[in-house]
């Protein structure tokens, strides 16, 4: 479905139980994820949460008049709510949707009664961990020029945009299927000059970590052990600053646990929530 948020279209759905607390979930990836891994990954919750599902302005199929700033995501959630909710919801954001999540807790703190985080960052002061281990996996296709470029929000088309990100996929798992992963990237909405807006403009000037004792409701932080984008130390960094925080860290995982030990990520999301009620 669609609906007008600030002057744009997005594409959201819903789904689970519509007496249910609701749930937003926001992708992370800028011009080049979407809602459907979320889908995919949390549609059980629904048995007892109203779920939320959108594709962030200049992602996946919404509409994508710029800017592409953190302040304006953060408002396009807000503008999402009160016309879906009108009340306070929980929020799940992952990777660069975490950071989304927490300008949205930041800069609305009365309208969220529960932050979910997983592998995601509060600023940019590892970027240069996930740079030498891409340059040290010596996979096909990973130049410094391209990678650097990348990092940087310089990549000139679509096409390189996917060939990058292609070329990228095996350190995301723990667990490499190919031919899986042939068929995510064909069918990714590439709209590279989102993730250059995103990455040349927001993240050199990111950094909310002397904000984040301001956070009060309670936060669950997750991370795979072997996530080579948002490491490990993102994670401690923030459940260290976070009151009420708790980290776990999935030991069998990379960037994406929610899908790569999803049982066991459910069971650790439905028990925060019903713990913390």
């Amino acid at each position: 479905m669609f609906i007008k948020i600030n002057d744009n279209e997005l594409y959201y759905e819903i789904h689970g139980n519509p007496e249910g607390e609701t749930i937003f979930f926001i992708h992370g990836a800028p011009g080049l994820g979407d809602c459907r891994g979320d889908i995919k990954a949390f549609s059980p919750l629904g048995d007892k949460y109203r779920l939320v599902f959108m594709d962030m302005r200049g992602s996946g199929r919404s509409e994508g008049k710029p800017p592409f700033t953190h302040e304006q995501w953060a408002a396009d959630i807000e503008e999402m709510r009160k016309q879906l909710v009108g009340g306070p919801i929980k929020i799940l954001g992952g990777s660069y949707g975490g950071f989304l999540t927490l300008e949205y807790v930041l800069r609305y703190p009365e309208n969220v009664t529960h932050v979910l985080l997983r592998d995601t960052s509060a600023d940019n002061k590892f970027d240069h961990l996930s740079i030498d281990q891409a340059l040290k996996s010596e996979l096909p296709g990973i130049t410094e020029e391209g990678i650097r470029r990348l990092f940087d929000g310089r990549v000139e088309s679509n096409e390189e945009l996917k060939e990058m990100f292609f070329a990228l996929q095996p350190l995301y798992t723990v667990e490499y299927d190919e031919a899986a992963v042939k068929e995510r990237i064909d069918s990714i909405y590439y709209r590279f000059e989102t993730h250059n807006y995103a990455f040349r403009y927001n993240k050199p000037h990111f950094n909310l970590v002397p904000d984040l004792h301001k956070i009060s409701v309670p936060t669950l932080v997750t991370v795979g052990r072997h996530d080579w984008i948002t490491p490990v130390v993102c994670s401690e960094v923030i459940a260290e600053h976070i009151p009420k925080s708790k980290l776990v860290i999935f030991e069998n995982s990379g960037h994406s646990p929610q899908h790569e030990e999803n049982a066991a990520y459910l069971k650790l999301v439905r028990d925060f929530l019903e713990n913390n009620s």
